[in-house]
């Protein structure tokens, strides 16, 4: 269960440059979606000093706050999110940015290693449905990803029947998930990731089966997920089954490479 995150916050709303030119919000938003945080930060800072769009410009430097969090790890920038998230009023924020708002929050509370509590937060956005948190596909998928990994983070410390209950339940959530979002690559890697997590070595096989079939529905043609599941297979669950079927990892490595063969496009 090592699967790094990467780039899972929800995106912001993009503006077009022209009028990004005459409002510091919008070049501030337009610059976090370029990657160009420390520029956002700044146009940011513009933009509250006009009392009308503190509160969203706060919003847009906190989630520029927690993207250099991520890639460097300086605490300040952590505080700078935390801050910048806690000063603002969000009860005027329309649905898409209360979403922001909410997933904002998750994010603080997983870097502070607030696993169960983050996942409990992530939760809500998934469950709001679009009256929370009207979210396309590929921003949904970075919270379920988010989702999944806060529990997953929560259930390793936890006893073994204890963790069983846990990705049973996350098992559980990305199958009711994929009937609703079918495209969803978070949702069929961790039914893998998860059934591999709880021992039940058969399922996550039969689960990475169906998800390398189903993957070409991913926005990116299944790239990711199949890259995904590979790895998976090749570092947890082609070892550790072989073991317990007492047979040669070869054997069951020449049985996925042929299954993928036969699905190769």
């Amino acid at each position: 269960m090592g699967r790094m995150i990467s780039a899972l916050i929800v995106t912001a709303v993009m503006s077009a440059p022209a009028a990004a030119a005459e409002d510091p919000l919008a070049r501030a938003r337009l610059l976090y979606n370029q990657g160009q945080f420390d520029a956002a930060l700044q146009a940011a800072d513009q933009a509250r000093r006009t009392p009308a769009l503190a509160d969203a410009a706060d919003l847009v430097a906190a989630r520029a706050y927690l993207e250099r969090f991520r890639t460097g790890a300086a605490p300040e920038d952590l505080n700078g999110a935390r801050e910048r998230l806690r000063r603002l009023d969000p009860r005027r924020f329309p649905a898409r940015e209360r979403a922001e708002f909410i997933v904002g929050l998750g994010e603080i509370l997983y870097f502070d290693e607030a696993y169960g509590a983050a996942s409990s937060v992530f939760e809500t956005v998934l469950l709001g449905g679009d009256v929370l948190a009207p979210l396309d596909d590929i921003a949904r998928g970075r919270v379920v990803d988010w989702w999944a990994t806060a529990i997953d983070r929560d259930a390793r410390p936890r006893s073994d029947a204890e963790r069983r209950v846990v990705y049973q339940r996350i098992r559980s959530r990305m199958i009711e998930e994929l009937a609703s979002h079918p495209a969803s690559g978070p949702a069929a890697y961790w039914i893998v990731a998860a059934a591999r997590a709880a021992g039940d070595l058969q399922a996550a096989w039969d689960a990475a089966q169906a998800g390398w079939v189903r993957a070409s529905l991913a926005g990116d043609g299944g790239v990711t997920l199949r890259a995904d599941l590979d790895q998976l297979m090749q570092r947890a669950i082609v070892p550790e089954r072989a073991r317990v079927l007492a047979q040669p990892p070869q054997t069951l490595q020449a049985q996925w490479d042929q299954f993928k063969e036969r699905w190769a496009r």
